[in-house]
């Protein structure tokens, strides 16, 4: 098939454009490289049997329509967002530019070359709100209820694809998606807190942890994501489906599997503690099971392997 992925510059979209290269698909990338980097996608571009394009263009600009109405993608593998929770806070007018106004305009340009199905990167961590911690992990059923403007944009363009599939026959499969890491993270961003750890530690540094450290998170690699949303090219159409673990992981119990993995003294590399961020949520997990029985998916990779990987990549480059 000819696939075109929005944010495919990314880390979990360079990923997933690696996977669908390999499998032998067609695959034009669309990417500001607001948050991507063409260094994600050196394997792509330097293989010349591959069928690949990339195109520098913003998910807003009036260019896009023309390039999907050339290109036709068959399905269309949405995961360009403004993707910063506090960014949201701070400018919410900007937030629902981008992740909302920008994903209306990849649907009519899917609309308009004909494309076959969109499947979207969603929000596990917020379209789902505050949940009370009874009801971990979270299935598809609890309500909707965000609490940050980047969770309300993500849910609003849920409701579009809905619409969409309604009055144009456009096929959708929403992936919502638990804490992703792996390779190619970027450990700068408020989400990647194992590239963060990873960058720190590499360098011999005790790294900070908000609060306690209690606070639990539901962290499933990126290979076993990018899994889901290649199953979902042609599987569970008109379906929200959680891509999660299942299980909660501390972040003191993240990073101490860190520290192991190094061999580190964990007296010596004890991480220090800063006061709890304000509004952060104190548990999250999401139930998978959907997932299972519509893609046949589940996660294989368990967190000292995963971020064994993510340590060894990191110890690869400067």
């Amino acid at each position: 098939m000819r696939a075109l992925v929005t944010g495919g510059a990314g880390f979990i979209g360079s990923t997933l454009v690696d996977r669908l290269l390999a499998e032998g698909h067609a695959v034009d990338v669309v990417d500001d490289l607001s948050a991507g980097s063409l260094g994600n996608l050196a394997d792509a571009r330097a293989n010349q049997d591959h069928d690949f394009t990339f195109h520098r263009l913003d998910i807003r600009s009036d260019a896009l329509l023309d390039l999907m109405t050339r290109r036709r993608p068959e399905v269309v593998f949405h995961l360009a967002a403004q993707a910063d929770v506090r960014v949201s806070v701070q400018r919410p007018v900007f937030d629902a530019d981008v992740n909302i106004l920008g994903s209306l305009n990849v649907l009519e340009g899917a609309r308009a070359a004909g494309t076959r199905k969109v499947v979207f990167a969603s929000s596990g961590g917020t379209i789902y709100g505050d949940p009370d911690p009874s009801d971990l992990p979270l299935k598809e059923s609890q309500p909707h209820r965000p609490v940050s403007p980047y969770g309300v944009s993500k849910n609003t363009v849920g409701d579009y694809l809905v619409a969409y599939r309604e009055l144009h026959g456009l096929e959708f499969t929403a992936l919502a998606l638990a804490n992703v890491y792996g390779p190619r993270q970027d450990p700068h961003g408020e989400a990647g807190v194992v590239a963060i750890f990873a960058g720190r530690l590499l360098k011999g540094e005790r790294c900070t942890i908000f609060g306690d450290g209690g606070q639990t998170r539901d962290f499933v690699y990126v290979d076993d994501v990018v899994d889901a949303f290649a199953r979902a090219a042609d599987k569970a159409g008109g379906l929200l489906l959680n891509i999660g673990t299942g299980v909660e992981t501390s972040v003191l119990e993240l990073y101490r599997a860190m520290v192991e993995a190094l061999s580190m003294d964990p007296d010596e590399m004890a991480a220090e503690h800063a006061p709890a961020r304000v509004g952060e949520l104190q548990r999250s997990a999401l139930d998978p099971s959907r997932a299972g029985i519509h893609l046949g998916w589940k996660p294989w990779t368990e967190i000292p392997d995963g971020t064994r990987n993510v340590l060894r990549w990191f110890a690869d480059r400067p």
